[in-house]
Order: C-alpha cells, then structure tokens, then sequence
C-alpha cells in the first residue's frame, strides 16, 4: 500500500522591501482591527504574515510602537483618499459617494477604527494623536473643496471661519455617529446612516447660513447644482410638513 504524496511545499516569493513592509502592514492592520494596538504582540504580526519574528523587527526595529504607527500611517492615508471625490455634479451627490466609502473603511476596519478614535491605549503618542487629527484636517480641506463656489477659472473662493467650524463639527459628528454604529447591536444599515449624515450637512449649512453672509453666498451658488431627485431635492421635500408647523412663529403679515 502506497501512501498518499505530501503536498508541495509552496515555492518561497521573494518580494521587495516595499512589497514586504506593506505585506507587514497589512497583517498588522487585519490585527488592529479587531483588538486595541497594547494587545496584538509581534509574534501574532509574524504569524499572520507567514514570516519569522526576526524578519519583523528587521524592517520595524522600535517593536510594535513603530510598527503601530506606521500601520495607523498606512490606514490614515486610505482613509484620506475616501474623501478625494471629483467636483462634478450636486454636491450633496458627491458627499454621498465620499461618505460611502468612508462607512466602508469603517466597517472593514471594526474594532481597530474604535480604538484609533477612542484613544487610551498605551500605544497612543503625540505622534499617532497627530496622524488621526491630520486625517481630520484633510477631510475638512476636501470637503470644503466642494463648498468653493466661483468658476473653475476664478479659482475656489476661500471658506470663512464660520464655515470652516461648521464643517470641522460635521467631521467630528460623523466620527462619533461611525463609533455609536459599530456599538449598535442591530445596526442602521449604512445607506440610511450616510443618507442621515448628509441631511446633517444641510442642515448645518443651512442654519450658518442664515447668520453668516459669506456661507449663505456659498449656498446660493450650490443650490442650482442639485436636482429634485438628490439628496437636497428629498430632504426639502420632508421638511415641507416640519416646516409648515411652523407657520405661528413667522411675523405676521401686514
């Protein structure tokens, strides 16, 4: 009787330096997904990326910190690029396709985007602080690209600092909404939570733009780039009956 022949050995790759520490930081992340950064250990790392202990510390000599930060490096600038969104059509209709991909990274990261935003783990430095608030700053820069108004020719109008805050409440709105849904046991599915987050943008701009003059000359030249059937379109059409409720507070007229 003959027995079965072992299977062959998979032939070793060879890979470049770049394709190994993104091949590292990979394993690292699919880790920090789903545990805080304190307890995945570089062994678990190794492991994960079918590589020995030594070969970590080869291209991460600071140990798991170094390793840490360079993972959160790497996730901050996918994270970023969720919010690149060519300026072509309604805005609101761009916003939801930006905030798409952002519950996707969202829900692909789980645990690890907790931790990150959360904060408290002994892995948290000035320097991971500063990486998370970069990729805050960053997705208030592109938003406002958006809210630029004026030709292409004329250049982007700079946003005023009423309209900067407002957004870079949104921002931080939006990460708070992201972490309350990964706590939900029976989740809101994701396109009702992005069609809510976008409602809150109008919403937001809309209120600062009834008291501040430079925000309401930005809405009044994003108003004709939405359409009945987009996400503006819909939210004016329910408030209707909020608003009508609210006839008694108007002035009387003459």
């Amino acid at each position: 009787m003959t027995s079965a022949a072992a299977p062959p050995t998979p032939a070793y790759r060879r890979l470049t330096v770049e394709q190994r520490r993104s091949q590292l930081l990979t394993a690292a992340l699919g880790l920090f997904a789903h545990r805080a950064p304190d307890e995945v250990s570089l062994d678990e790392v190794a492991v994960a990326a079918g590589v020995s202990r030594p070969l970590v510390y080869r291209y991460f000599p600071g140990g798991r910190q170094q390793l840490y930060e360079a993972a959160l490096r790497s996730a901050a600038d996918e994270l970023t690029l969720c919010f690149a969104e060519p300026a072509v059509g309604a805005p609101t209709e761009r916003l939801s396709r930006v905030l798409d991909r952002y519950l996707g990274f969202v829900v692909q990261h789980d645990a690890g985007f907790s931790a990150l935003l959360r904060g408290g783990s002994v892995a948290e430095t000035s320097r991971t602080t500063a990486i998370v608030d970069g990729v805050r700053r960053a997705a208030a820069e592109r938003v406002l690209l958006h809210f630029g108004g004026r030709s292409e020719a004329a250049g982007p109008r700079r946003a005023g600092p009423r309209l900067r805050m407002m957004v870079r409440t949104w921002i931080a709105a939006v990460e708070a909404a992201s972490l309350i849904w990964l706590d939900e046991e029976e989740r809101t599915p994701a396109g009702e939570l992005r069609g809510w987050l976008v409602d809150h943008l109008v919403a937001l701009l809309t209120a600062t733009a009834a008291t501040d003059p430079e925000t309401a000359d930005v809405v009044a030249e994003l108003l004709p780039l939405e359409t009945a059937g987009g996400p503006a379109g819909l939210l004016a059409n329910r408030l209707l009956p909020v608003v009508a409720g609210a006839a008694h507070l108007l002035p009387a007229a003459d």
